[in-house]
Formats: structure tokens, sequence, C-alpha cells
């Protein structure tokens, strides 16, 4: 089970939010988008790659180089199974409006976008106002219906899945030395899982929720 903080009335009150919009039928007008970032490192080969038999993985050795770190913004619609991954040089401010501009270039024609996401104190009102000015981060903000998960409940983020997934089939599979190496490989995973998307299955709601953390209804 999930390591879950005091279940305060705050707590409870976000969780039950969350939970009830996962219940929601799937709305081309009002998209559920859950958001999520992940430090990771920029790693180069010391030594080549040893050849192995035709149809096999050639052999890495275990000795690497650090060439840095990024950061990879990832989000996905659960039930459209649709993602998006943006991979930046640092987890700034700036960095957080811009992911959340190209999230709402993607759905112009929506009436909102629900937006799932941690209380990271860049996640704000003035993060998109410092990086696009007054009136333009207004209308951007105005573009979304925020729902914040409580504070260490990273399980209720249906990004954390997504992240999962990106890091099995791009992060681990092998390294990657520049910003550009890691991109390619990242918009490669983003075309290739949205060309065959699967939507996410989360089967855990607020009965389930008042059932397990045994409280009562506020």
């Amino acid at each position: 089970m999930w390591c879950v903080a005091e279940l305060d009335d705050e707590y409870i009150r976000r969780m039950e939010d969350v939970l009830r919009l996962y219940t929601r039928p799937y709305d081309l007008r009002q998209p559920v988008v859950c958001f999520d970032e992940k430090s990771t490192q920029l790693l180069d080969d010391v030594y080549p790659h040893t050849a192995v038999r035709p149809g096999r993985i050639a052999r890495r050795d275990h000795e690497y180089k650090r060439c840095g770190t990024a950061n990879i913004f990832c989000a996905i619609e659960p039930k459209a199974g649709k993602y998006f991954v943006k991979v930046t040089a640092r987890r700034t401010a700036d960095d957080f409006a811009e992911a959340l501009a190209d999230i709402a270039l993607r759905h112009q024609r929506c009436r909102t976008i629900h937006l799932v996401m941690d209380n990271l104190n860049t996640h704000c009102l003035k993060a998109v106002i410092g990086r696009f000015g007054e009136a333009r981060g207004r209308a951007l903000w105005r573009r979304f219906t925020f729902h914040f998960t409580p504070k260490h409940a990273s399980w209720l983020n249906q990004a954390e899945i997504a992240i999962g997934v990106l890091s099995s089939a791009v992060l681990r599979r092998r390294r990657h030395p520049t910003m550009a190496a890691l991109r390619r490989e990242s918009r490669a995973f983003e075309r290739r899982s949205n060309s065959n998307a699967k939507p996410f299955e989360w089967r855990f709601s607020v009965c389930d929720a008042r059932s397990k953390f045994k409280y009562a209804q506020s």
C-alpha cells in the first residue's frame, strides 16, 4: 500500500476531488490531464558496447560518465491514453509555464482542461504571469481547472504511472549523453505511444478510499 500521510480534512477533500474526477466519462471538451515532472541524469558510456550475436541487445559496460542533468515534464490523458513529454534543462517556474502553454495548445478547442498536479512551489499563477505577462498569463491560467493532490499523495496522480512507463521505455533502456539525445528518444516514445494509445484503468474510488482508510463521510 502507498505511504499515506495523516488523513486530515484537507487531505480527504483533495483526495476525494481527484478520485471523483477520475470517474467522469471521457469528454473531449473537458479532458482530464495528469501532470508531473522528473529529474534525470545525462549519462554517456565510457567504453563502447560489446558486440553480441545478431538479434541480441549489445552488452553495456557498468562504468559511465556523468554529463549533467535534465528535467522531463510528463502528462497523460488517462482515459485517452495520450502522452505529452517535454524535456528541459531545468525545472524552473518559466519551464513549468511553457509546459502549461504547450498542453493548452494541444487542447485549443476545449472548454476547460482539468489538470491534476502536486503542490510544487512553481505550480502557481505567479509563475505563468512571470513568464508571459499579466494578460496572457491570466488568460492561460483560466484555460485550466486545477485539481491539486494532497501533500505526500503522489499515488493519486496518474502521471506517476506515465513516468514509470516512460522510464522503462526510454531512461532504462539506454544512456543519453545530451539533451538532444534525450529529447529525440522522448519524442519517439510519445509518437509511438499516442499512435497506439491505450487508456489507463483507474479502479480506486471514493468508496474504496473510505473503506480502506476508515474515515466517515464529511
